[in-house]
């Protein structure tokens, strides 16, 4: 371990004096000459596998949230009132997610600083295959409709989708080098860009394949359009079942081990031996001499958290999420209003052929709207946030952000008055798009799995990200309410004028965050690293009599 050889030479006078020639001494040296190894390591194909397997997940969960944009169109031409959700059925579909997102992110955060990032890690992605396939087999009954049915299974798959957020933030952070921290995290994030335009290519493969059949049914009964949403949905399972036995198999990260777990040798042995061969051996005859480390514990989270300089930035990272979800979830989850809004689709189709040609629309518009701004906006984050900085890119966003809503609300009706006018709406649209992901929709996922100390990090992240899909609801339950004040969709500028406040308020709590570019993860947390590691709490006997196994990651 080059690094450890390099902590070697460190002089006593770099750490607390009293720990020189004890075993506590030896364990502090160990822990920071592991963590110098993890922080300082080269780009490696385990860095790849990481970001494939963190990423195949947040495909998935993207795929599985924003396919209802489309399929809530087709559940309305099968269960709506003249082709039509009324507005609790198109909000019940379309909020349960968020709230489930709400209890899994909670839930999962907690256990993954408890019980530990790889014991939950396939389990959150267990309960999305599940949910996602009891969606596309759902029915109608006489005690409970469809909708209802529906409505269960997503909150269930939000729990689920929840539970991915935090775990596989962390994951990534802390098994990352400092100086591709960034990149990393925001590959993993990105694959929500390619999860939503796939949901829209997969729309319009299945609404063009059922073409001929859809045209043939007996006008207003539209029978296809039963096989298209639940193909849709039920697709989304597909790159959840590839990525299960990966996120099953992967390793513990030796942050949590060291710090948590509090088993500093194992922690040393398994940087050394994951970075070098992508294989961890574990013994579990080994003595575990546990380290004595700041625990985890309602006292000390409240005496952590009630120092302004720790407790700002949970405030930060929750508000600014809230902020930009507000904004990011009434404008994905409703794309499809919008789009009918300013004419791109029709709302009550005529016949059959004004049915296909209204799908096949939102589907292109869909797709027009992931690839012109969705996208391109995740990887300019990702060319830029190791070298501008979180900090300057959440402000730049959520400032454009609000320049740009401001134009759509304040212009709202000028710019849908005719075709070339709504073709400036849908320019602006994409770069709202662009700029929330070129902005706040990467940097809140980021920082708040960087910022905080090992036993609180996943909490954290996962009371930031909770409050993100407050957001989410507040803006679902708030657009399903107002969009219809004064006659159908005539209440969207206004919406768009809310969002701009929301997006004006982002920039104030970006400023009580501090810029992570580069930085350690013990350096971001504000606790001193010298002699961390306060003495030798005893060996324990091995929690099992399993043998020796040597695992490929």
């Amino acid at each position: 371990m080059a690094a450890y050889r390099n902590q070697e030479k460190l002089s006593h006078t770099d750490s607390d004096p009293h720990l020189a020639g004890t075993d506590a001494y030896a364990l502090d040296e160990r822990r920071r000459a592991a963590l110098a190894e993890v922080d300082n390591a080269k780009f490696s194909w385990f860095h790849v596998k990481v970001c494939m397997v963190a990423g195949v997940g947040f495909f998935t969960d993207a795929y599985d949230i924003f396919a209802i944009n489309i399929a809530s169109t087709m559940l309305g031409y099968l269960y709506g009132h003249k082709f039509n959700l009324n507005a609790a059925q198109s909000l019940g579909v379309k909020v349960a997610t968020p709230v489930g997102n709400v209890f899994g992110q909670l839930l999962f955060g907690w256990l993954a600083d408890v019980l530990g990032r790889k014991r939950m890690y396939g389990v959150e992605l267990m309960i999305i295959i599940v949910a996602t396939f009891g969606q596309a087999v759902s029915g109608n009954g006489q005690a409970v409709s469809i909708i209802g049915v529906l409505v269960v299974w997503r909150f269930l798959m939000g729990v689920g989708i929840g539970g991915d957020y935090p775990l596989s933030a962390v994951i990534s952070s802390e098994f990352s080098s400092a100086r591709i921290r960034g990149r990393l995290m925001t590959a993993v994030f990105a694959a929500q860009g390619w999860g939503q335009l796939a949901a829209a290519i997969i729309a319009l493969i299945l609404v063009a394949a059922y073409k001929t059949p859809l045209l043939h049914d007996p006008y207003p009964v539209l029978n296809h359009v039963d096989y298209m949403w639940r193909l849709l949905i039920g697709l989304g399972c597909v790159p959840g079942c590839v990525a299960l036995y990966f996120r099953l198999t992967i390793p513990e990260t030796p942050r949590f081990t060291m710090d948590i777990e509090r088993n500093v040798v194992q922690a040393a042995q398994d940087v050394e031996n994951v970075l070098s061969t992508g294989k961890f051996y574990h013994d579990p005859d080994a003595v575990v001499q546990k380290a004595q480390t700041p625990r985890a514990s309602r006292r000390d989270f409240l005496a952590y958290f009630s120092k302004w300089e720790n407790g700002k930035i949970l405030l930060g990272t929750a508000y600014s999420w809230f902020a930009l979800d507000i904004a990011f979830y009434g404008l994905g989850l409703n794309s499809s209003i919008v789009l009918t809004a300013i004419g791109y689709a029709s709302p009550s189709p005529k016949s059959t052929l004004d049915a296909y040609n209204s799908l096949r629309n939102i589907c292109v518009g869909n797709i027009i709207l992931s690839v012109a701004g969705l996208i391109p906006g995740y990887w300019v984050a990702f060319l830029f946030i190791d070298s501008w900085g979180r900090k300057p890119i959440q402000l730049m966003g959520f400032a454009m952000l609000t320049v740009i809503f401001v134009i759509m609300g304040f212009a709202y009706d000028k710019l849908t008055a005719s075709t070339s006018a709504r073709g400036a709406f849908v320019f602006l649209y994409c770069l709202a798009n662009f700029f929330q992901n070129f902005g706040p929709n990467t940097t809140t996922f980021i920082v708040p799995g960087e910022a905080f100390p090992t036993r609180y990090r996943s909490t954290a992240h996962g009371i930031s990200a909770a409050a993100g899909k407050v957001g989410a609801i507040i803006a679902q339950v708030g657009f399903a309410q107002l969009v219809n004040i004064g006659g159908t969709n005539h209440f969207v500028q206004h919406i768009l004028e809310i969002f701009a406040f929301f997006m004006l308020t982002g920039i104030f709590s970006t400023l009580l965050l501090p810029e992570t570019k580069g930085r350690t993860l013990e350096d971001v947390s504000n606790e001193d690293q010298n002699g961390f590691v306060q003495g030798v709490a005893g060996a324990s006997s091995p929690k099992n009599n399993a043998s020796v196994t040597v695992e490929s990651r």
